[in-house]
C-alpha cells in the first residue's frame, strides 16, 4: 500500500532527536506552560517573522482565540461579519459562528482553489469587521487585492494557516502577512505534534496578551480572572516535538515541491485536472489536490491497485447539517471542487518508486 500519509516515518525520520526531547520533558517534570512551551513560541515566531507567538492545544482554539481576543478588545462584536472562503474547512467557520459573529462565504477560483479577490469587495458591509484567507492545500491564498481591499474598508485580515506551515508571499511567511493568524499542529500537518495542538502569531502585543489570558482560564495572574476564558494550553512534549521538527521544515517542504514538480510533469490523463500551478515559494503542498468528474470511480480504482487517497472535502460547510439555514445555498465552484476533488499521496517520504507508481495508475485510468 502506497500511503496517503507516513507517519510513522515521517516521525522515524527525526526519531532519536524526539525521542531524546520527549524524555527530556520527563525528566523535567514539568509538563505544561513552561521552557518547552516558551523555546517553541520563540522559535516559531522568528520563523514565521512576528513578533508573538502563542501556543495554544489546537488550531481550531487558535481561530476562536483570534476573534474573541478582537471582540475582548473591542474591535468586533456580536453580528459582525467576517468574510470566508466557501471552500474552506469547517473549523474555519465554526471559529467564526462560536463567536456569534456571521461568516459571508465568498467562492473560490477552481483554478487556484483559494477564495476569489475579485468577489470580496461586493460582499463587504457596513457589519464588515474582517477577512479570513485561509491558505488550502499548503496555497497561497493572500494577493495585494485582497490587502489593499482590507486597508480601504480597515478590516482585520486573519490568516489560517492549518495547512501552510513554511508558505511564502513575497518572502513573508504566512502567519506574518495579515493582522493575526491561526496554525494547526495536528500530527498529519507539514509541521506536526505528536497530538493536537496549534499557535496564533500576530504583532499585536495587546491582541497576544489577551488571547495569552484568554487560553489560561482568562487569567493573567495566577486566581486572577480578568476575562471569562478557556483551558487552551499546548503540552510540554508537542512543544519539544515541534522545536525539533520545525529545524527540518523548510527541508521536508522541499522534498514536497520536488514531489509535486514529478506530479506536474507527468501526470497527463485528459479526464484528470490539476490545478493552476504556482511558484514553489507560494506552495507547500499540504496536499496535491487532482479533480475528475468520475472521482469516487478513480478513488476506487486506486485503492484496488494499492494507493490511498482521500477526499478534502466530500461535504462543503454549507451544506452540512449543522449550517442547514445554509443547506439551499448554491455556491457552483465551491461543489464542482467538493464533487471533484481527490488527494494523491503527498509528503517527504514518498519514494520515486511510488510515486512513478502513482503517475502509471493515473494515467491508466480510463
Amino acid at each position: 500500500m502506497i500511503k496517503l500519509l507516513d507517519l510513522q516515518a515521517i516521525t522515524l525520520m527525526h526519531g532519536d532527536e524526539i525521542k531524546s526531547a520527549v524524555n527530556r520533558v520527563i525528566e523535567s517534570g514539568w509538563f505544561l506552560q513552561g521552557n518547552e512551551n516558551r523555546h517553541f513560541e520563540t522559535d516559531y515566531a522568528r520563523y514565521i517573522g512576528t513578533s508573538h507567538c502563542v501556543a495554544v492545544a489546537n488550531g481550531l482554539d487558535a481561530l476562536k482565540l483570534i476573534l474573541r481576543g478582537y471582540k475582548e478588545m473591542g474591535i468586533m462584536r456580536d453580528g459582525d461579519e467576517i468574510i470566508v472562503p466557501a471552500n474552506t474547512y469547517i473549523a474555519t467557520i465554526l471559529a467564526i459562528t462560536d463567536n456569534h459573529l456571521v461568516p459571508v462565504l465568498v467562492e473560490p477560483t477552481f483554478s487556484h482553489l483559494e477564495i476569489d479577490a475579485d468577489r470580496i469587495e461586493e460582499k463587504i458591509t457596513p457589519r464588515t469587521k474582517g477577512i479570513m484567507i485561509v491558505h488550502l492545500y499548503g496555497r497561497i491564498a493572500y494577493d495585494d487585492k485582497i490587502g489593499n481591499i482590507c486597508r480601504k474598508y480597515g478590516l482585520k485580515l486573519m490568516e489560517d494557516c492549518a495547512q501552510s506551515h513554511g508558505c511564502a508571499w513575497k518572502g513573508k511567511k504566512t502567519g506574518s502577512i495579515g493582522d493575526a493568524a491561526a496554525h494547526s499542529f495536528y500530527p498529519g500537518k507539514n509541521l506536526g505534534a505528536l497530538g493536537d495542538a496549534g499557535a496564533v502569531t500576530t504583532d499585536d502585543a495587546e491582541l497576544a496578551n489577551v488571547i495569552r489570558a484568554l487560553a489560561n482560564y482568562g487569567s493573567q495572574r495566577k486566581n486572577v480572572f480578568k476575562y471569562v476564558g478557556m483551558n487552551s494550553r499546548m503540552s510540554e512534549v508537542d512543544a519539544a516535538v515541534l522545536d525539533v521538527k520545525l529545524k527540518y521544515l523548510d527541508e521536508d517542504n522541499k522534498k514536497r515541491q520536488q514531489l509535486a514538480d514529478f506530479y506536474y510533469a507527468n501526470i497527463c490523463n485528459s479526464i484528470i485536472t490539476l490545478p493552476k500551478r504556482i511558484d514553489d515559494e507560494n506552495n507547500v503542498y499540504h496536499q496535491f489536490p487532482i479533480f475528475c468528474e468520475r472521482r469516487d470511480e478513480l478513488q476506487e480504482y486506486l485503492k484496488e491497485n494499492g494507493v490511498q487517497t482521500l477526499i478534502h472535502y466530500p461535504i462543503p460547510p454549507h451544506k452540512q447539517e449543522c449550517y442547514k439555514v445554509w443547506n439551499d445555498h448554491t455556491y457552483p465552484v465551491t461543489e464542482k471542487i467538493h464533487e471533484q476533488e481527490l488527494s494523491i499521496p503527498m509528503n517527504q517520504v514518498v519514494t520515486t518508486d511510488q510515486a512513478l507508481e502513482v503517475v502509471r495508475l493515473l494515467n491508466s485510468f480510463k
